[in-house]
């Protein structure tokens, strides 16, 4: 392939992107409008008209916000490739740093550093502008600066060692170096995953013993019967940047926890949340998490021997831009254009999340009464502003859980026949 054949593809697949992006949010924004007036008559008895505006509303605002990340993205994809921001960016660190791995992670790093400090407006208007608008941020100017710091500080201590192993192997262990690096990310991942929870998460949220006991051994009952072990039960301060509710678990091994955000147990009743917690579980039970980590695994096993293959190609640097040729520019160019190529996919990805939601939904139906997590999840639909009435396709494509009418009626059947 030619260099100029390359940048054609790379051109027509990227404006295809973002004519598919914007043809899907202009269909979301359409299909939320047409459904605005009235609420689906499942939730009628639960979902007030003037919620039902505010989900409607504020959906229809985050996708036209969007709509112009979308373009912003692109635009700013091509100033780094075929702009020339990668190559002059190589050149400027070049002139400061001569060792050549150290070279590598400096020019990747800025790339990084240039690439958040200006999308940082746009998460800065969706924080203090959308999110606040309606009544979702409780963040300050100074919790959201102090969280980019320590989000920094965290890159440079974890990520900047993993980043110099990762360099030095595909510059040092011939051909094969791919396997290499495999065999250090799924390492490196294991290790994130077991110490998140004691030494990262702390970072940024205050975790607190669950203290009400009649919780507590509702919650011990529920684990016990469905065979799940776990370090402790955690309640967490999501109070401080969001109104938004949620649970999850974390960890890995010994270190595996549940954490409730303070939101979550507010305003849910005790059963509602034994149903919630049972949906969880439910991952846990059909091992939801070790098939998504196994084929993030996978993937990431078959996208370094890709670029492996094109670590040679001249096409491919001077395709995208670049004329120099070295470890770190291919390894910026990859994974700046890996999505760009795999987008199209993201149906199947979704599909598949949704079909783990459906099956841990049936799960929780099992150790709770379907009923309660009906209620639990309208409770958290008006509380989020979830809309009701997703554009079927839009939802198809993007939505990793299934819309709120199928979610519900599924449940409710589930309920029924028990």
């Amino acid at each position: 392939m030619t260099p100029d054949t390359f940048s054609l593809v790379f051109v027509l697949v990227l404006l295809t992107n973002v004519a598919v992006k914007l043809w899907l949010a202009r269909r979301q924004l359409r299909h939320v409008a047409a459904h605005r007036a009235e609420v689906p008559a499942a939730f009628r008895e639960q979902i007030g008209i003037a919620a039902h505006h505010k989900a409607a509303d504020y959906t229809s605002t985050l996708t036209r916000f969007g709509m112009l990340t979308v373009l912003f993205d692109a635009a700013l994809l091509l100033v780094f490739t075929l702009g020339g921001g990668i190559q002059w960016l190589h050149q400027t660190t070049s002139g400061f740093v001569a060792h050549p791995l150290l070279q590598g992670a400096a020019l990747i790093a800025a790339v990084l550093l240039a690439q958040s400090l200006l999308e940082m407006p746009f998460d800065l208007y969706r924080t203090f502008n959308i999110e606040a608008r309606y009544g979702f941020n409780k963040m300050t100017l100074r919790l959201y600066f102090m969280d980019a710091l320590k989000a920094l500080l965290l890159g440079v201590v974890i990520g900047l060692p993993l980043l110099l192993a990762v360099l030095w192997l595909m510059g040092e262990m011939g051909d094969a170096w791919w396997v290499y690096v495999w065999g250090v990310w799924v390492a490196f991942n294991l290790l994130l995953l077991y110490l998140y929870p004691t030494f990262i998460a702390p970072l940024f949220n205050q975790f607190e013993p669950l203290r009400d006991e009649a919780q507590k051994s509702r919650i011990e009952a529920l684990l016990a019967r469905c065979g799940f072990a776990a370090s402790g039960l955690f309640v967490m301060d999501g109070s401080r940047r969001s109104a938004h509710g949620n649970a999850y678990f974390t960890g890995f091994g010994k270190t595996k926890r549940i954490v409730f955000f303070d939101t979550l147990l507010h305003r849910l009743a005790p059963a509602e949340i034994d149903a919630v917690l049972a949906h969880e579980l439910g991952h846990f039970k059909r091992h939801h998490v070790l098939q998504r980590i196994a084929l993030t695994f996978a993937i990431s096993l078959g996208f370094l021997w890709l670029l492996a293959q094109l670590l040679h190609a001249p096409w491919f640097y001077q395709g995208l831009g670049v004329q120099a040729q070295t470890t770190s520019t291919a390894l910026l160019l990859f994974f700046l254009a890996l999505p760009v190529f795999t987008f199209l996919l993201h149906p199947l990805a979704s599909a598949w999340s949704r079909k783990h939601e459906f099956e841990a939904d049936a799960y929780a139906a099992q150790q709770t009464d379907a009923r309660e997590l009906v209620s639990a999840l309208v409770k958290l639909y008006q509380d989020n502003a979830k809309t009701l009435t997703p554009d079927p396709l839009y939802a198809t494509f993007y939505e990793s859980h299934p819309p709120a009418p199928v979610r519900i009626a599924h449940l409710q059947q589930t309920g029924e026949s028990k």
